[in-house]
This record gives structure tokens, C-alpha cells and sequence, in this order.
């Protein structure tokens, strides 16, 4: 394969919708923090709610949840794609005013609302589909104008133009447009198991066809970007990126398995989700090899985010294969195992390379304010309260496992889990404190003060001004 040149000039990239959904994210995930925090609580004082109906934990964990996906990750998700498509096609998104009608339908028709119904107790009893079938319609028609701003221009330079990061995205958004309809209104409307199998599938796919794919698109992205040096394998990216979505949707087969075929039929998710595993190591092996020289702690934050981020994906990505083995699902599955593997999904994977496609944009917009130490702050409190967390959850669901499995009475494992589920608690302290300097970071400070901390990067002039030098990030599809 032979790099093809980038655009010689980024054309408009609309900031305002950056910085409108970077702040939206932002403020979403505090209020989603806050809900898991008050939800976390009540494991340990379970009066804490007050009797007040708005404040139980099924509602709150809805909220929570919610919150997490769509108001965190999907806008946090928008505000990367607003610099990184013209960045990688030469072309302007869609629309402005398109763009201003999804930030609209996102925070004012799907978020606020969708919190409201939760919290009320109109909700749909699915995980990671929790939102009633009314806002789903509304989540539905973002997807479908998501696809119509971000598509096209990546389409317009021909296939063979595609760098790695454009068929992250082109796969993202396809794939969930349809799959969160099969997950989250199929169920209503197929009754029993075979309703259950199809949201079943959609907790696989809202992870791995969703939030996975966007976010190794600002990791296939930043780190190029950041380094001034290709991908060390195009080959291994796009091996990647097929297997990716070839296996994926295998992978929550063994949804299928639990309800209507018997327990000696399990070698194909099996077979699956150990593939998936093979598939993560490469990926994570390629990028690692990519960051080569930036140093194990990178100087940028943002690509030290992404750092953080891609070995966080390796880590949760074989656990999830290690318990997709039904031997091990046995005895973990309803434990807070599997909580922590979520966790570790979406507040460490995901989160980081949310945050760090964040800063790396933030950084090169010359109108917005930044507090560099702030920003730095906010990675080592989130490293460190993340691997509390998710280290506490997972001793505990081992220990969970096991009383169950030794015929001990619950009560015996509630008492054994409330020391974990205390420090799970405390935990929230330094995850809080990392968003709420993240989002200080990124509202305060000089601005064009991101501007001085990448002058060494590849764009280090206002993303709105630029003619950045991006052969790294230049490549054909083969």
C-alpha cells in the first residue's frame, strides 16, 4: 500500500457544535455520575431513597446508564465527528443547520425527556435500552440525521481514500442505526425468550457496535494525529476492524443459547468470543506499537488519554472473552463481576478515549478556554479512581461467586459485599473529582490556551484556520 496525500486544507470545521455537544457530554456525565453515586449508596443504606419514587435504584440505575451511553459517550462522540470527518474526507459535514436540529434532538428531545420518564417510572425494563418506545423513536431519527451529516463527505473521496478511523466511523453509525431498533423496540413486540434474545444482543451491540467502533476512531485518530507518526500496521488495522464487526454480533449469540438451545450447543459463542479476544490483541498490539516513542506516560494529554484508553480496551475486552465462557458465566454472571466489567468498559475505555478525542479538538480551537493542569489533574484522578473501581468490583463478584456456588445463604453474601461495596463508593470520589476537572479544564483557562501544548503537533493552529500536515492519517482502504 502506498500513503495517498490528505487535502492540502481542512475546510470549515463548525466549532460551535464541537464545543456545544463537548459541553453537553461533559455536564451529562456529571449528572449520570451523581445518579450512579446516590444508586451506589443504596446498597449500603438501603432507606437512603426516603421512600421518594424518583430517588429508587431501579430509576436511578436507568437514568445512570442512559446518561452514561447516550448523553456522555454520543455527544462526547458528535463533538469528535465535527473535526475529525473534514479532517479525514476535505470535506465540509452535511449542514449547520442539520447539525444545530441533532444537538436539539439529542439533549432536548432524547436526554431530558428520557430522564423525566425514567425517573417517573415510564421505562422499558432492558439493559442499555432502559428509555421508553417514545424517545427510542426520537434516538432512532438522530441516528438517521447523525448518518446524514458525517456520511457523505467520508463517501465523496472514493473508497480507496478511507483512512482506518473513516471506516470506524462509517461502521459505527451504520451498524447501530440498525441494530438499536432490533434491540430496543423488537422486544416490546415479541413476547418470552425470543423477545429477550433480541435485547440480548443489543447489550452486546450497543458496546461493540456503538461505543467500541466511535471510540477506536478517535484512538485510530488521535494517535497519528499526536504522534506525527502513521499507524504501524495499516494491515493489522483494517484485520481489525473486519473482524471487529464479523464477530461482534456472534458474540451475544450466547443470549440466543440461554434461551432455546440446550447448554451443550455453546461452541459457537464460544468460538466467538475467544476470536474477539485474538482480534483485540492485535488491535491493541497495532496501536501500542503505533505509540512507539511518545513515552509510557505520553506528554499529551490527550494522547495520554488514549494511551490510558486502548490498554483499559485489551483489559476488559479478554475479561469479557474469559466470561463469555459458560463455566465461568456460571458463577459470575449475576455478580458485581459483570458490574465491573461494565465499568471498566465505558468509564475506562470508552471514557477515555471519549475524553481524549475531547481534549485533542479542544486543544486546536483558537476561541475556547483551557486550563492545561486542570486537564491533567482530571487523567490521574479518573486512572486512579477507574482501577479502584473496577478492581474492588471485581474481588467482589468472585467473592459473591463463590458463596453462591457453596450453597451459602444471600444474606451471608450481602454481609461479605459491603465492605466492597464501599470502597466502590469511595471510589466515585476521584472518578467525580476527574470529570468535574475535565469539564473545569475545558471551561476555564486562557483562550486558545490548548493552542501552546500541542505547538510540536501535527495542527497546532485553530482547527478553523488550518492547513494541517496530515500524512499520517493519509491511506488507502488496501
Amino acid at each position: 500500500m502506498v500513503d495517498r496525500a490528505v487535502p492540502a486544507a481542512v475546510p470549515e470545521v463548525h466549532t460551535t457544535l464541537v464545543h456545544a455537544h463537548g459541553i453537553a457530554a461533559l455536564v451529562a456525565l456529571l449528572v449520570s455520575v451523581t445518579f450512579g453515586v446516590v444508586a451506589s449508596l443504596q446498597f449500603l443504606y438501603p432507606d437512603f431513597s426516603g421512600g421518594v419514587p424518583w430517588l429508587s435504584w431501579g430509576r436511578l440505575r436507568y437514568a445512570h446508564t442512559q446518561g452514561i451511553m447516550l448523553g456522555w459517550l454520543g455527544n462526547a462522540f458528535f463533538a469528535f465527528l465535527y473535526h475529525a470527518v473534514p479532517v479525514l474526507s476535505g470535506r465540509r459535514v452535511t449542514s449547520l443547520r442539520l447539525g444545530r436540529w441533532l444537538f436539539a434532538l439529542w439533549n432536548f428531545a432524547v436526554m431530558a425527556p428520557g430522564w423525566v420518564l425514567v425517573l417517573s417510572g415510564v421505562s422499558q425494563p432492558l439493559e442499555w435500552a432502559e428509555f421508553p418506545l417514545m424517545i427510542d423513536g426520537v434516538v432512532v431519527t438522530a441516528l438517521v440525521l447523525s448518518a446524514v451529516q458525517f456520511l457523505p463527505p467520508l463517501f465523496t473521496r472514493g473508497l480507496d481514500y478511507l483512512y482506518v478511523s473513516s471506516w470506524y466511523i462509517i461502521g459505527g453509525l451504520v451498524f447501530t442505526l440498525l441494530a438499536y431498533p432490533m434491540g430496543n423496540i423488537v422486544p416490546e413486540f415479541v413476547a418470552g425468550a425470543s423477545g429477550a434474545a433480541f435485547s440480548g444482543l443489543w447489550i452486546h451491540d450497543a458496546v461493540g457496535l456503538f461505543v467500541t467502533p466511535l471510540a477506536l476512531a478517535i484512538v485510530y485518530f488521535v494517535i497519528p494525529a499526536a504522534t506525527r507518526r502513521p499507524i504501524y500496521s495499516h494491515f493489522l488495522s483494517m484485520l481489525g476492524f473486519w473482524l471487529l464487526f464479523f464477530l461482534y454480533p456472534l458474540n451475544g449469540t450466547h443470549h440466543y443459547v440461554f434461551s432455546v438451545i440446550p447448554m451443550s450447543a455453546q461452541i459457537g459463542a464460544i468460538a466467538a468470543s475467544t476470536l474477539l479476544g485474538v482480534d483485540v490483541v492485535i488491535v491493541v498490539a497495532n496501536l501500542l506499537m503505533s505509540l512507539k516513542g511518545a513515552g509510557l506516560i505520553p506528554r499529551d494529554v490527550g494522547l495520554r488519554f488514549v494511551a490510558a484508553g486502548t490498554v483499559f480496551y485489551l483489559i476488559v475486552s479478554l475479561q469479557g472473552s474469559i466470561q463469555a465462557q459458560m463455566a465461568v458465566n456460571a458463577t459470575v454472571h449475576f455478580t458485581d463481576f459483570v458490574v465491573g466489567h461494565s465499568h471498566l468498559a465505558m468509564l475506562g475505555f470508552a471514557s477515555f478515549a471519549a475524553a481524549g478525542g475531547l481534549v485533542h479538538v479542544w486543544q486546536r480551537i483558537g476561541w475556547v478556554r483551557y486550563n492545561a493542569r486542570l486537564v491533567d489533574h482530571a487523567f490521574w484522578l479518573l486512572a486512579f479512581g477507574v482501577t479502584m473501581m473496577a478492581v474492588d468490583l471485581t474481588i467482589a463478584g468472585v467473592v459473591q461467586g463463590r458463596l453462591w456456588q457453596s450453597g451459602a445463604p444471600w444474606l451471608e453474601s450481602v454481609q461479605a459485599s459491603r465492605p466492597y461495596w464501599m470502597v466502590r463508593t469511595l471510589a466515585a470520589v476521584p472518578v467525580a473529582g476527574g470529570f468535574i476537572a475535565l469539564l473545569a479544564g475545558l471551561t476555564t483557562g486562557p483562550r486558545g490556551g490548548g493552542l501552546a501544548t500541542v505547538e510540536d503537533s501535527v495542527d497546532a493552529e485553530p482547527v478553523d484556520e488550518i492547513s494541517p500536515r496530515l500524512a499520517p492519517l493519509a491511506g488507502g482502504s488496501s
